[in-house]
């Protein structure tokens, strides 16, 4: 892994940088703390709102030409917003990169948002929201945080809903905008050959004339869990079927511990134990998977699976024995040592997509102060014995803080 070069502007904007030699191309990308937790009560999909309409014009562009601007020259200029984070994000070769430095500047802190897109955008995200619920598959994962987290800014549906959306006025975009977007809540990030000092330049150029006004406001720690099982009855084919917990945040030591048992579990590999044992042995279910994701504060373990409905009580019946084995057993050494050699693999397999790895560093950066770098990685899995990962195990799958979401065809 690149070891990144790190400067801090006067304005208190975080810079990165990533030197590839070799490279034709330029990534870059602006990574805002100002997610959808972020919203206040009521504006659910707010944040999502705000990345579309900020390509709707600027000060100094039209719609046409924000989206033209890295096009013609064969680049790339794209968005997208989690539940923490809003990322202005863009490629191009090398010779433009001042282009894309000066519009996705331009584009953050520049934007007028139009009443008259603002209103047309509600149409457009509208349509997506009704896309969305057409595809179970995405929307119980959704619907399971907004269960998981209850009365917390964390369970907002990322895209809002109809009613939220359909309330949005200018003078909303511009309070969260005011609130959150500041060069003290940010990092941009590059990579690519270009070269710190010249990365420098055009960030006091392009990003250093924005003053830092206020510190963000603090966010509300997510606290109260309580379990529950809900079943729904939806328009679908297959039994859809969620469970898991609150889990553990991204500063919790124990965080590897627990990315490493999900991957054993029912992670992105076919020798999974929930793949093996039950998809490939049975055959019940096409889809059936394990799943972690860390916040600053908290996170979420989940497991999923759709079956057809004849199926569900066997593949349910033969989950529950998986999981009551891992929490009984402990993996023999030799499996255990396969299992940390795969995910070491998996990483830094992934360390090839350069966009990706950039993105992943800037938001270590901007949520931690710090880079985690592959070196300490790879140390902290191999220090993780298989007696932490079966104790682990005991405290997320206690079936007492489980919580469960079922879709069940509706006849």
């Amino acid at each position: 892994m690149i070891i990144p070069e790190i400067s801090v502007l006067p304005n208190k904007l975080t810079v990165l940088y990533m030197h590839y030699p070799d490279s034709l191309v330029t990534h870059c990308g602006l990574l805002m703390k100002a997610g959808t937790r972020d919203e206040e009560k009521g504006k659910d999909g707010l944040a999502h709102f705000i990345e579309h309409t900020l390509f709707k014009g600027t000060k100094n562009r039209k719609s046409f030409h924000i989206l033209n601007r890295l096009e013609v020259v064969g680049g790339e200029l794209n968005a997208y917003t989690t539940k923490e984070e809003t990322c202005l994000h863009a490629s191009v070769m090398n010779r433009y990169f001042e282009r894309a430095v000066d519009l996705i500047a331009d584009v953050a802190f520049q934007s007028i948002f139009p009443e008259k897109e603002i209103e047309k955008e509600k149409e457009v995200i509208t349509d997506e929201i009704r896309a969305y619920q057409d595809t179970p598959y995405e929307q119980i994962f959704d619907d399971f945080e907004s269960q998981l987290f209850k009365g917390h800014t964390l369970g907002h549906n990322i895209l809002g809903t109809e009613e939220s959306i359909r309330k949005f006025k200018r003078k909303d975009i511009l309070n969260y905008v005011g609130n959150l977007y500041d060069p003290s809540n940010m990092v941009f990030a590059v990579s690519g050959s270009i070269g710190m000092k010249e990365v420098i330049r055009l960030a006091e150029k392009y990003f250093g004339v924005q003053k830092h006004k206020k510190s963000p406001p603090k966010r509300s720690a997510f606290k109260k869990y309580t379990p529950e099982h809900i079943t729904e009855k939806k328009s679908i084919s297959q039994v859809h079927y969620i469970m898991g917990r609150p889990a553990l945040g991204v500063k919790d030591p124990r965080r590897f511990t627990l990315i490493l048992f999900n991957n054993l579990l029912g992670g992105p590999g076919m020798n999974s134990r929930l793949n093996l044992n039950i998809r490939e042995k049975h055959g019940f279910t096409y889809t059936i998977e394990s799943g972690f994701h860390s916040y600053t504060d908290t996170g979420v373990f989940h497991i999923y699976c759709a079956t057809d409905e004849k199926h569900f009580i066997k593949t349910r019946k033969l989950l529950d024995r998986e999981l009551d084995i891992l929490m009984d057993k402990k993996l023999s050494d030799t499996v255990f040592k396969q299992y940390k050699e795969q995910l070491i693999g998996q990483i830094q397999l992934g360390q090839e997509n350069r966009l990706s790895v950039l993105l992943s560093v800037a938001k270590s950066q901007l949520n931690l102060g710090k880079i985690v770098t592959l070196k300490d990685v790879n140390e902290r899995i191999n220090r993780i014995t298989s007696k932490e990962v079966k104790d682990l195990a005991n405290e997320i799958l206690n079936p007492k803080s489980r919580s469960e979401l079922i879709y069940l065809p509706n006849p």
